[in-house]
């Protein structure tokens, strides 16, 4: 097992200051087993055939789990946190954004907090377990299955029960074979920018209609959408998302990737590193999701991440080498961008600096020289 001290204590640290919290993340990614920390017995919406009934005399912290089946449960939970001097509080675990789960944002406004979990991380399971990972992902089943065929084996029944069970509980009512050849495709793209034309002719659909799957497996939290940065600079810019398979182990999935070989000959092998090494780096400085973007000129300069806290500006490079060094690229993101620091971080074992603002960052050596934000 893999204690995630982290995520207890920023749960607890959000009791402390919230009534409602909402744990949201993809289905299995263990959001009820966190909530057992606090709670031995989370309540399933199943059994709460009268949640006005079955809430208003609990005392303490409520837990509630799956509560994208019932998101008229939330004008209840207004009227209880109103009530006056009441201590209660509530944890709500929910297998998508607040997007799909409106509901929450409208009649709660003000009252809520949302964080998002997501599979393990290396601060998690330690930087030597990297490559175990990245292969495998960080669904906790797929991560500490026995061997890579149960972890295959795992990740695909999720992606055909997430397709066929955990949208429609949503009011998806896309055909699950359509959904499941739109995620395929994608993960081809993975690491790549947005083109709705592209996909929209491999289906023989309008653009909106793809737009409108890609936004959809963005909200249930099983895609990634980096947007673009652009400010009034003397370059033409781009200005459509990066697209990626939120987790490296579904994405391996999606292209019958079983083991590190398969990987290691793969095209898809650098985005996947890329993609990998992006969440990662996200997740270690505490970055909000609004808080990251990438960089891309049509003359073909370009910045994987760029992160940007008040008037904080951080880059980042991803190379899956052991000895990166700068580009032409780096630097003028370097100067147009005005970055006060840009960190190449690669595959090799050493972290120094490359020139002055830029430093090569070894993945292995992440948690210890990458602090998070402030």
């Amino acid at each position: 097992m893999v204690k995630r001290s982290i995520e207890i204590d920023t749960l607890a640290r959000l009791l402390s200051r919230y009534r409602v919290v909402g744990i949201i993340g993809a289905r299995q990614v263990g959001k009820t087993t966190l909530a057992r920390e606090f709670v031995s017995n989370p309540r399933h919406l199943a059994r709460l055939d009268d949640p006005m009934l079955a809430l208003e005399g609990l005392k303490g912290l409520v837990v509630i789990d799956e509560v994208q089946v019932l998101p008229e449960l939330f004008r209840i939970l207004r009227v209880l946190v109103d009530r006056r001097r009441s201590v209660t509080r509530f944890v709500v675990l929910g297998s998508a954004s607040p997007t799909l789960l409106r509901q929450s944002s409208e009649t709660l406004a003000g009252r809520i907090r949302y964080h998002e979990l997501g599979g393990f991380s290396l601060d998690e399971v330690g930087s030597q377990n990297h490559l175990r990972l990245w292969l495998r992902g960080g669904f906790p089943r797929a991560y500490l299955a026995r061997t890579h065929k149960e972890s295959v084996d795992w990740r695909n029944e999720f992606i055909r029960t997430f397709l066929e069970r955990d949208l429609p509980q949503l009011g998806v009512n896309i055909l699950a074979t359509t959904l499941r050849r739109f995620w395929t495709m994608l993960a081809h793209y993975h690491g790549q920018t947005w083109n709705a034309s592209e996909f929209a002719r491999s289906f023989g659909v309008a653009d909106t209609t793809v737009r409108s799957y890609l936004d959809l497996l963005t909200s249930a939290l099983v895609v990634r959408q980096l947007p673009p940065w652009h400010e009034n600079l003397s370059k033409r810019q781009v200005k459509a998302p990066k697209v990626y398979i939120a987790d490296s182990g579904i994405l391996h999935a999606l292209l019958n990737l079983t083991t590190l070989e398969d990987l290691n000959g793969h095209p898809k092998l650098g985005a996947s590193w890329e993609g990998f090494v992006l969440k990662e780096v996200v997740r270690r400085l505490g970055a909000r999701r609004e808080e990251c973007f990438f960089w891309a000129t049509h003359g073909g300069a370009e910045l994987d991440l760029l992160l940007v806290r008040g008037r904080q500006r951080l880059g980042f490079e991803f190379k899956r080498t052991s000895a990166p060094r700068i580009t032409k690229s780096m630097r003028v993101a370097l100067k147009d961008l005005k970055l006060g620091r840009l960190d190449v971080v690669h595959s090799g074992e050493e972290t120094y600096e490359l020139s002055r603002g830029v430093r090569a960052v070894a993945l292995s050596r992440l948690l210890d020289d990458l602090q998070p934000l402030r």
